[in-house]
């Protein structure tokens, strides 16, 4: 077991006794792509920032790679080197001259030699797909918004993390930036092994790239499961204000209108094929 979580509740209001997280017990095995989603103030952040310790709970046990985090003399070096976790709009953590600079701040506080470093920085932009010679002594400051984003996350896979935490990546990023961004995670997880755990608002992002989705309210974890399970709970997502994926919506509404549909498909393609199947049926049937 990677992550394991048992009864962890945090309280960020003592006087008013305000939950964050309410009694919340999970387990993440390695190389699961774990969407998780959840109107504001669900308890998402909170939850994955106790995955590399930067928030302790009021009570209960966390687990990271066989590191009960929630004991004294944790090595809590060891779980954030781990768990790598990548802020919203990652690029305003740039402060380095240049890319180089930046991507090596990591390492360097590793205390690893200069060629390990150097090694590190080429394969974490490899991973995110910029060229070293390129890109290693330009200013990130310079570079687009989608490329600044890259090189903040090449910043946390310089740190060679098991997992990968992502709170909102494609924010603020134009279709073509998003789809990059995809690609680059898609990667990540298949090449790579890296365990990856994704918060988004974006229900086709989650339903795209996710192996399980984690969906919270209150502080509670309400659905978890495959997406096909936890996106047949239509009433339930829509009770939490959680939009459905847009074919997933597409979907329901002609199986309500009496057509013998699947509602458990997520990518256009499939979509389209079982619509077509389906007019191909009812025309047979005429």
């Amino acid at each position: 077991m990677l992550i394991k979580l048992e009864n962890v509740t945090h309280i960020y209001d003592q006087e008013q006794q305000i939950k964050a997280l309410d009694d919340v017990d999970l387990e993440i095995e390695e190389h699961e792509f774990i969407g998780i989603v959840g109107h504001t103030g669900s308890g998402k952040t909170t939850l994955v920032q106790m995955f590399n310790s930067l928030i302790k709970p009021t009570s209960g046990r966390i687990v990271i790679d066989d590191i009960v985090t929630t004991e004294k003399k944790a090595d809590l070096k060891h779980v954030r080197q781990t768990v790598g976790l990548v802020f919203q709009y990652p690029e305003h953590q740039l402060f380095e001259e240049t890319v180089y600079g930046d991507i090596a701040f990591g390492p360097r506080n590793l205390k690893l030699s200069e060629d390990e470093i150097d090694e590190r920085v080429k394969h974490a932009l490899e991973l995110v797909g910029l060229d070293f010679d390129r890109f290693k002594d330009r200013s990130p400051f310079n570079l687009s918004g989608g490329q600044q984003r890259r090189v903040a996350i090449a910043g946390v896979l310089a740190m060679r993390p098991r997992v990968l935490i992502l709170d909102e990546p494609s924010a603020g990023l134009d279709p073509q930036g998003r789809e990059s961004l995809r690609s680059l995670l898609r990667r990540l997880h298949k090449s790579y092994n890296i365990t990856i755990i994704l918060i988004s608002h974006r229900m086709e992002e989650i339903t795209q790239l996710s192996t399980r989705v984690i969906v919270m309210d209150q502080g509670k974890i309400v659905l978890n499961g495959l997406p096909k399970e936890v996106f047949k709970h239509k009433g339930k997502l829509e009770s939490l204000s959680l939009e459905l994926p847009e074919i997933t919506e597409i979907l329901f509404m002609l199986k309500e209108r009496g057509c013998n549909i699947r509602t458990d498909i997520f990518s256009v393609k499939e979509a389209v094929d079982e619509i077509i199947k389906v007019i191909g049926s009812k025309e047979n049937a005429k």
